[in-house]
């Protein structure tokens, strides 16, 4: 069965504060859990060294025997040195989508029009 290692919220409306766990990939997600390895504390500011804590042999341990570590989790780990996360790039995302792009398209038209019907009176003159 497949092992997660994923943020179980906690805290109270509002004032979020997560629990570093990790679950089977089909329980829920502040349902029941195998392990709990780390806290979170979104609230404090990022430099803050209580913002994520681990413990770290528990979480070499869990890496070590298969667990996949959700892409937020990831990033916090690696911001401890705990493991590598490689950076994402899809410039594709930015780009507008099919409808919007013929949107532009025919603005760009209309303007096109608009500007040679106001030059061709000042050409006739």
């Amino acid at each position: 069965m497949a092992v997660k290692i994923r943020l179980s919220r906690g805290g109270a409306k509002k004032r979020p504060y997560y629990y570093v766990v990790v679950a089977h990939a089909t329980s829920p997600r502040d349902g029941r859990y195998i392990e709990q390895i780390g806290t979170f504390d979104p609230m404090l500011k990022k430099d803050d060294p209580n913002r994520a804590k681990f413990l770290e042999d528990r979480v070499k341990h869990w890496i070590s025997v298969g667990a996949q570590p959700t892409d937020r989790v990831l990033r916090l780990l690696d911001a401890q040195g705990l493991a590598k996360r490689t950076p994402s790039n899809n410039p594709n995302k930015a780009k507008p989508k099919k409808k919007a792009q013929e949107r532009a398209a025919a603005a760009e038209e209309k303007a096109k029009a608009a500007a040679e019907a106001a030059a061709a009176p000042a050409d006739a003159t």
